[in-house]
């Protein structure tokens, strides 16, 4: 019998089987050290800053009328927001992935192409279109069509996986199609609810340039009109460390939402697709709300565009500008990827190869400093290198370090799923050919994770490509990005001249969002 269990063993996968405990590199374990420690030193640096500050001065900054203004309209703006985008990301989540909606693949992909398009590009459509629009519903009409497609893209990926056996036993009990979907396909879209509105509410604590152009007066535009009128360093820190309990706040509340009930099942499930509902009479409604939202995320934005391209004329297509600023985009995008994936490599492989306690911390500490708006980032950068390292300041040194920051957990995530994918096996084969463990790492894990790091590299790429506030307070003098260009031109209400940037963001985006959208397919197995 000895034999028999011998080849059962082997057959089995190999995470199924028992592997001896890898310890790290300590080189390795140093890099992650020192990239955890940097990435939390925007969150230290704002609990100095308070500290020497000294508490009467504190509660002088914090506690005041302005504050909660603030804090009532970005409290109102998060609840008014994403239960809108819950419900409409659910409705649209289920007619395209469980109806017989006509054109389901053409709407799942409008759905998500709203991605391609910055926040502010979006609000500069409206504003252009609506000159009257400002305000809090104005705030949160433009936000929900912005940031509804981080809802929908898990929702409807849940959607894809769901096992269809649990609604047809519900079925068999007696409950027809609007109880079945309360009672069994909503409770397990939980997680997939949860974690998409964790991410539309870090957004809207972080954006900027949306809220300015409707006169929305947030955390996130007080600390920046506080930097760029006064460059007051206390009142905007203090101001930028209640934008950060507000995130932490958003934290605690997904974790105690979210709950801790099991969401998987003992097998596979039942291998076959979800019987799609006929809509019958209710058709033409479905489709109605999809053209209305399609209207409103795309249309807008695509007929403003063009419009204020046609109205300008060949004469906005300032081909030297335009080139520079697309060079200068390009190249820090590129360069800010390549830091931050090199950044995020260490903590990656820790956490694939030699999981513990010391890799669980190092890696919420890189999570944290994603959950943090890059005002808050940008701003800790500024104030220390103007008080301890002026010869830093905006350098593109700083404004590297800012991008590797504010986007790591992007670059984590893709470097830690392609390591996974990596046999250990030919790491350890190439140690024992002799080879040093960063030859070994480098000629096995880090080759066949190539494609997994390009892909976070390209999600960092565009996070960079579409970021301004960072940008504009950390950028050398001289520095003109897209987003820059853009953001001047319409500053000055020059809207024709604003549109070929609004227009060449959107083309570079569009790419990318498509493989975003065939990602959450294959992952479904469709």
């Amino acid at each position: 019998m000895q034999p028999a269990v011998d080849l059962a063993r082997a057959g089995l996968p190999s995470r199924m089987r028992r592997m001896p405990q890898r310890r790290a590199a300590p080189w390795l374990v140093t890099a992650a050290v020192f990239v955890a420690l940097l990435a939390l030193l925007p969150l230290a640096f704002i609990m100095w800053i308070a500290v020497q500050t000294g508490w009467e001065t504190v509660s002088a900054l914090v506690f005041r009328p302005r504050v909660g203004e603030l804090l009532v309209n970005t409290t109102l703006l998060v609840l008014l927001t994403v239960p809108i985008g819950i419900v409409l990301s659910v409705a649209l989540a289920w007619l395209t992935e469980r109806s017989d909606l006509p054109g389901a693949r053409l709407w799942a992909w409008l759905c998500v192409a709203p991605l391609a398009i910055p926040a502010f590009v979006h609000s500069y459509a409206w504003v252009t279109m609506v000159p009257g629009l400002h305000g809090l519903w104005a705030g949160v009409l433009v936000s929900v069509i912005a940031y509804f497609p981080f809802l929908y893209l898990p929702i409807s990926a849940a959607l894809r996986r769901l096992d269809p056996a649990l609604e047809d036993a519900a079925a068999a009990l007696g409950l027809g199609p609007w109880r079945v979907f309360w009672r069994v396909v909503l409770p397990q879209l939980r997680l997939a609810i949860c974690g998409g509105s964790l991410l539309v509410g870090l957004h809207l604590l972080a954006e900027y340039g949306l809220y300015v152009f409707i006169r929305f007066d947030t955390f996130t535009t007080a600390i920046v009109d506080q930097f760029q009128s006064t460059f007051n360093g206390p009142a905007a820190n203090m101001l930028a460390g209640v934008l950060v309990t507000c995130c932490f706040v958003l934290l605690g509340l997904e974790v105690l939402v979210r709950g801790e009930e099991r969401y998987a099942r003992v097998g596979s499930g039942a291998a076959r697709y979800q019987q799609r509902t006929n809509l019958g009479r209710a058709t033409m409604p479905s489709l109605a709300l999809l053209v209305v939202t399609t209207l409103l995320a795309l249309g807008v934005p695509f007929v403003t565009i063009g419009r204020w391209l046609i109205a300008g004329g060949a004469e906005v297509w300032r081909l030297d500008e335009i080139g520079l600023a697309l060079g200068q985009t390009l190249f820090l995008s590129l360069a800010g990827a390549l830091l931050a994936t090199a950044a995020a490599m260490p903590m990656a492989w820790i956490s694939i190869r030699a999981p513990g306690p010391l890799q669980r911390l190092l890696e919420g500490c890189n999570y944290i400093v994603g959950s943090l708006p890059g005002v808050v980032i940008a701003l800790a950068l500024v104030t220390i290198t103007v008080r301890i390292a002026l010869p830093l300041y905006q350098t593109l040194f700083t404004i590297l370090v800012a991008y590797a920051l504010m986007f790591l957990p992007r670059a984590l995530v893709s470097l830690r799923a392609s390591i996974a994918q990596a046999p250990v096996e030919l790491e350890r084969a190439a140690s024992s050919l002799g080879r040093r463990p960063l030859n070994a790492l480098w000629s096995t894990t880090i080759r066949l994770s190539a494609p997994g790091a390009a892909a976070g590299m390209a999600l960092v790429a565009l996070g960079i490509m579409n970021e301004l506030t960072a940008t504009q307070m950390l950028a050398p003098n001289g520095t003109r990005t897209l987003a820059m260009a853009f953001w001047s031109y319409s500053g000055e209400i020059d809207y024709a001249s604003a549109a070929p940037y609004a227009f060449i963001m959107v083309a570079m985006s569009l790419p990318l969002t498509w493989l975003l959208y065939v990602q959450s397919k294959r992952m479904a197995g469709r």
